[in-house]
């Protein structure tokens, strides 16, 4: 196993991407350690994707990219800037609540990032912040996106740990928004240093006609997360149902989803949808090599011999999938750890849809830290800003969504209060 890793390795750090790098090392490791046909890396691979759960994941995609081009994005930044714009550090309050808010309708954290900085970051700019803080704050908000529902991590994880996905998502409501409520106060500490601008505050009537506008983006959620609480849609009706919805208010509601801005939204959304499933379905070959090779019982008989206990277990799987997550992609990450770690987690009496959420922040966390951040390089590219300048203006936020990762891993509380109360 350890060559296998090695070789995955070495041909991600000579450029090749690290699903094709995953896909390469299971091939050879297949071929010439295990001794078996290289037709088989298909079977496993084309296996790994054949899930009905996991075709929510387009339309949640398909849901993020209408978001961010029929004028759904305009209408909630406009709301959130007379909501919280007169507080010191203005515009930054307002990317976290608009990311809040849309995290309710697409589950990716990439689209929300793409649609709020494409929108906010040269309105920052003319506010007077700098182009590597205000990178940097719509890169932190970015990662609330797939964790309050709907998630697409958290439709791989229900799919592949074999948990209630309707819990899951749920689960993720509470720890959502303490992220949220945790980076405005940094951000209100930083601004108030730093002497960052405020807005002026609302009238009551321009508050009204905000919230009038921002009212028809706002039943995406309540249609997504409603369906499946009631039980009228499963977790990949409601994404389609969600998708359709967002159709409607950018084509007849709004009327700004021109033919030639939906063809380019389907192939986005197409684009995304492959870059998602070519990863999950590389990751899958190498899952199964795990399990053949017996890793979760080796990794389990390892923490019983070292008898860390639950408080332990969660410290060092913590601090694994931080590290991890730093060099590798959070959906890869994901599938390559989670047929070792659900045994382990169940072992040690951690609730799995609490594993959940908190392994779901370590790879969101990933996200926005070098060299691999995903969110990190969109919102770069965005802004203009360079990896250093960026870098220099993430470590506050990275100390605020540590403290909540903290906060959830002990209490678990926090996520399964929510669905223990609405599911049980």
């Amino acid at each position: 196993m350890i060559l296998f890793f090695i070789l995955m390795l070495v041909l991600f750090l000579i450029g090749i991407p690290i699903a094709f790098s995953m896909a390469i090392a299971s091939g050879i490791y297949l071929t010439f350690v295990i001794d078996v046909p290289l037709q088989s890396l298909v079977q496993r691979m084309t296996g790994g994707i054949d899930s009905f759960p996991l075709l929510a994941i387009p339309f949640f995609i398909f849901a993020g990219n209408l978001m961010n081009t029929g004028g759904i994005t305009k209408r909630l930044v406009d709301f959130s800037k007379v909501l919280v714009g007169h507080i010191t550090g203005g515009m930054c309050h307002v990317v976290v609540v608009v990311n809040m808010i849309m995290a309710g309708m697409s589950g990716s954290g990439v689209a929300d990032a793409a649609g709020s900085g494409a929108m906010l970051i040269p309105a920052m700019k003319k506010c007077g912040y700098s182009k590597g803080f205000a990178a940097a704050i719509i890169a932190a908000a970015g990662t609330i996106g797939p964790i309050i529902p709907p998630s697409i991590p958290f439709v791989i994880y229900g799919s592949m740990a074999n948990v209630s996905i309707g819990r899951l998502l749920l689960a993720g409501a509470v720890p959502g928004c303490l992220m949220g409520l945790m980076l405005m106060v940094f951000i209100y500490f930083i601004s108030k240093k730093r002497n960052y601008p405020k807005e002026k505050r609302a009238t009551l009537a321009e508050l009204w006609k905000a919230f009038i506008y921002a009212l028809p983006p706002m039943g995406m959620p309540v249609i997504i997360i409603g369906g499946i609480i009631g039980g009228i849609m499963t977790p990949t009706e409601a994404a389609a149902a969600g998708a359709m919805y967002g159709l409607l208010l950018g084509v007849f509601v709004y009327r700004e989803l021109k033919m030639i801005d939906l063809w380019n939204v389907v192939k986005e959304s197409v684009i995304g949808t492959s870059s998602v499933t070519i990863i999950i379905a590389a990751a899958s070959s190498m899952a199964w090599i795990l399990a053949y090779e017996q890793a979760p019982i080796k990794v389990i008989a390892l923490f019983q011999e070292a008898q860390l206990g639950q408080v332990g277990t969660i410290l060092i799987i913590n601090a694994a999938m931080l590290a991890i997550g730093c060099f590798l992609e959070g959906i890869a990450v994901m599938i390559m750890t989670i047929p070792v770690l659900i045994p382990l987690v169940i072992q040690a009496g951690i609730d799995p849809v609490h594993f959940g959420v908190m392994l779901t922040i370590n790879i969101l966390i990933g996200s926005i830290t070098p060299p691999v951040g995903t969110i990190m390089y969109v919102v770069s590219a965005l802004g203009r800003v360079s990896i250093t300048e960026f870098s220099k203006e993430i470590w506050p936020f990275l100390l605020a969504l540590f403290a909540c990762l903290l906060l959830v891993g002990f209490i678990p509380e926090i996520s399964l209060w929510l669905p223990n109360l609405l599911m049980d």
